[in-house]
């Protein structure tokens, strides 16, 4: 009865935590979406929405909160064991709420400070998602877990984008009404997804290792994580999902509406865009949600594969489809062939479902394989993407689209491998750790398990910490 109840606890704080997230970044996304537009009305001194002395930049405000977002990976474990994953998650979220109500009346230190503070409450609500996440499955669980997160956290994108195409369809400029009353909306929403947190149930059952070490001896431990073998391995997939992001949130949408052969509807065009990349996100999510308990029996890989042919086929198709000069502002010039605005949404369909084969895979690796240094885990995977995607935003308006989809292709292929490789050896170990429960007399390391001082060595404790008595 008590396995029964802790099960059916475990299953309502995944869907609490999908629920939360998807109202929070329904509000965050949807902002990000039109932040832009609403700044460059407020320094228009012909448009309504003018706010004399606010010169503040879109750019700048992205590159200080992607700096602040890398930096304070490193210390969110740190909050994570001091307030506890359920705490951090809602000061997480009033962070992010405190950044949408700045955009209210534009102010320049406002945007910048808020950008700073921002970077720190992506830390923490991401830190403390994977670790809270982690604490509610166990390794039959971990994949369908991921899955069912990631397709209810992708929910926000459909109603969000879907909410900025019909509500700034044909406006290029917001007036001073429009900007408020979208703002309180957006704000009304993110504040009832941080106090959707507080539903949480608490998890008793949770023996984390980490929560018993000090803030300094988890930055420490968190560092020593980073540069074990197999962490590194992790973090070129990591970087590539990095690059990944930024490709289909902050390049590919503006190179279709900078593509003028798709004729006077085109930026409407980048709203469309993003409703097909959620919808790539959520089937693939609920697929691998679904499928869960086969991914456990087969492994990962298969997924991540799955994710990589999508990928490649995605660049294959923005190559031949798209202007090259598309990311640098709007173009007549020709594609390879004649541009077709299907053909690019479905280029988005299959980048947001490449994206969710790869992040539902990863959160299903770490959860597994780190279940005692799952804040570690998971601020490290953070760390690695942000600092990629940082990098991806500052020449992502520099370089033409060949060369970033060359960019895009040499580390999939990386990243792929890799990942294949760590997953591989974590299958293994976990097939022949429980063979050994099975039958102790007749496995011996002579069958390839590695030692136990190894094991702790690179990092991975799925072989030694895992049982049927173990909630993570």
């Amino acid at each position: 009865m008590l396995q029964l109840a802790e099960e059916k606890v475990k299953i309502i704080n995944v869907g609490l935590l999908g629920m939360a997230f998807m109202l929070t970044f329904t509000a965050f996304n949807t902002m990000g979406n039109i932040q832009t537009t609403i700044m460059n009305s407020a320094k228009n001194q012909d448009s309504k929405g003018y706010v004399p002395g606010f010169n503040g930049d879109g750019f700048i405000a992205l590159a200080v909160v992607y700096a602040s977002f890398s930096l304070f990976n490193w210390f969110a474990p740190s909050v994570v064991s001091i307030l506890g994953p359920r705490i951090t998650l809602v000061v997480g979220g009033v962070i992010y709420s405190l950044y949408i109500a700045q955009i209210i009346y534009p102010n320049v230190y406002l945007l910048y400070g808020g950008a700073l503070l921002l970077g720190i409450g992506a830390a923490i609500i991401w830190t403390a998602q994977g670790n809270f996440l982690t604490l509610n499955s166990d390794p039959s669980t971990m994949s369908r877990n991921s899955g069912v997160f990631w397709a209810m956290l992708q929910m926000s994108m459909l109603i969000g984008n879907t909410f900025v195409f019909f509500t700034f369809q044909g406006k290029t400029d917001i007036d001073k009404s429009t900007r408020t009353m979208v703002v309180l909306v957006l704000l009304s929403i993110c504040i009832v997804g941080s106090l959707s947190f507080l539903l949480l149930r608490p998890t008793p059952w949770a023996t984390d290792s980490a929560a018993a070490e000090g803030p300094v001896q988890i930055l420490k431990s968190s560092w020593n994580l980073f540069w074990t073998k197999q962490m590194l391995m992790l973090s070129v997939t990591f970087f590539y999902t990095g690059l990944l992001l930024s490709f289909w949130s902050g390049v590919f949408g503006p190179s279709i509406a900078n593509t003028k052969a798709f004729g006077s509807n085109a930026n409407s065009y980048n709203g469309l865009h993003g409703i097909f990349v959620g919808v790539g996100e959520i089937l693939g999510g609920l697929c691998f949600g679904i499928l869960g308990h086969v991914l456990v029996k087969h492994g990962r890989d298969p997924v991540v594969l799955t994710g990589f042919v999508s990928s490649m086929a995605a660049f294959f198709l923005a190559f031949i489809n798209l202007p090259a000069a598309a990311p640098l502002g709007a173009t007549t010039d020709d594609a390879f062939i004649t541009s077709n605005v299907y053909l690019a949404l479905f280029t988005s369909f299959l980048l947001g479902f490449g994206d969710s084969c790869y992040n539902t895979q990863i959160y299903s690796i770490l959860g597994s394989s780190y279940p005692d240094q799952s804040s570690s885990a998971f601020a490290i995977f953070k760390f690695v993407q942000s600092t990629s995607a940082a990098l991806a935003f500052f020449y992502s308006n520099l370089i033409e689209l060949p060369y970033q989809l060359l960019i895009l292709v040499i580390l999939g292929i990386a990243g792929t491998i890799s990942f294949c490789l760590v997953e591989w050896r974590v299958h293994r170990l976990s097939v022949l750790k429980r063979l050994n429960d099975e039958s102790p007399d007749h496995i011996d390391t002579a069958c390839g398990v590695l030692p136990e001082s190894n094991e702790e060595e690179d990092g991975a404790t799925v072989v030694t910490h895992h049982n049927n008595d173990s909630p993570s």
